[in-house]
């Protein structure tokens, strides 16, 4: 598949590699890119011939979040249709997290909102030192609430009180210091970096490692009841709705700071 919003390639080994490709929108995800991330993800799940998933981003940056014009209009939508809205960007996020087969993560670039959610739902991440990133949603009067189970596990409660508060950027050590990334490389050498440990974990058992990767996520809460997964869909929904999210949005597409800050 060369063409599309989501690309999906598997190699004769069973290295499968899934590229965000809206690079005029920095990768940006919308409603199509959800709905392709869950179709390449459920077919990667059906392929018994997968082995590991790597995920990356075509262009200048790995992912630069939700793409916030999308959002604004969404917004507007009806209860219900936002509400589905925010089910579908849980279920990528889920789905991701729960897969059974190693997930690695290559980063460059910026990596902000969704795109550290997808980080943190990774299995192993790798980042250059190019890389930035930001939790970004409450600066556009948004919140992060989907993602938030997955920061805390990887970068810990006490960081993400600061991170997704502050929605401060911070470069590839910082995010290598507090977990979100295992290893910085030099801009450029993403793919060197991974064949190690591409090789590692192809020398492992397949079923061995979905039964190990499936005990962490239960012991760590990471595998969410119906009712928690609700909850943050309907919290996610509705904070899109509110009218702090229309005045954030709008005032990034204005390119000026919203009303709630004074100098």
């Amino acid at each position: 598949m060369k063409d599309g919003i989501v690309l999906t390639n598997i190699d004769e080994r069973g290295v499968a590699e899934v590229t965000l490709n809206r690079p005029e929108r920095n990768n940006a995800y919308n409603g199509e890119m959800i709905s392709e991330l869950i179709k390449s993800f459920t077919s990667l799940y059906n392929n018994k011939d997968v082995r590991v998933v790597i995920i990356k981003g075509s262009g200048k940056h790995f992912q630069g979040g939700a793409d916030l014009e999308w959002l604004k209009e969404i917004g507007k939508l009806s209860e219900e249709q936002n509400i589905e809205v925010s089910r579908n960007t849980a279920s990528a996020i889920k789905g991701l997290t729960e897969f059974p087969k190693p997930t690695i993560a290559l980063i460059h670039g910026g990596c902000f909102g969704g795109g550290t959610g997808m980080a943190a739902a990774a299995d192993i991440v790798i980042a250059s030192e190019d890389a930035i990133f930001s939790i970004t949603e409450a600066k556009w009067g948004v919140m992060a609430g989907i993602i938030i189970p997955h920061l805390n596990a990887s970068i810990g409660v006490r960081n993400v009180r600061r991170y997704a508060l502050t929605c401060e950027r911070f470069g590839a050590e910082e995010a290598k210091n507090i977990g979100l990334v295992h290893q910085v490389c030099k801009t450029g050498d993403l793919d060197i970096t991974v064949k190690p440990i591409i090789e590692n974990l192809l020398l492992s058992a397949p079923k061995a490692l979905e039964i190990t990767k499936k005990r962490a996520l239960i012991e760590s809460g990471l595998i969410l009841s119906d009712e928690k997964f609700n909850e943050l869909v309907i919290e996610h929904s509705q904070k899109r709705m509110s009218e702090e999210a229309t005045e954030g949005l709008t005032s990034f597409l204005e390119k000026r700071t919203a009303y709630w800050y004074k100098k």
